[in-house]
């Protein structure tokens, strides 16, 4: 979506922030040329993005998704502790 293109937006953001975040934020909506609404909506988006993306969908060349392959293919290891664990009744069974 173009910036130029307005999204009809029904949900309220409030942000607290300290002077000096205040100014910098300002300044920086100055020279994009946008509204401090537009500036904060797009670059939240970007950010969110950012952290999802690897928890989401990966993405491997030839050479990673070989050796993502391989590391697949090994049988599972036995771990006692982790075994011991799972056979404890759930703290949260009633």
């Amino acid at each position: 979506m173009t910036t130029t293109a307005k999204r009809t937006r029904s949900q309220r953001l409030e942000v607290r922030t300290t002077p000096e975040d205040r100014a910098l934020i300002d300044r920086a909506v100055a020279v994009t040329d946008s509204d401090l609404t537009e500036f904060v909506v797009t670059n939240l988006r970007v950010a969110a993005q950012r952290v999802l993306a690897d928890r989401q969908e990966f993405l491997l060349d030839d050479k990673g998704r070989e050796a993502w392959e391989r590391i697949n293919r090994q049988p599972a290891r036995t771990l006692a502790g982790l075994r011991n664990l799972m056979e404890r009744p759930s703290p949260f069974a009633e």
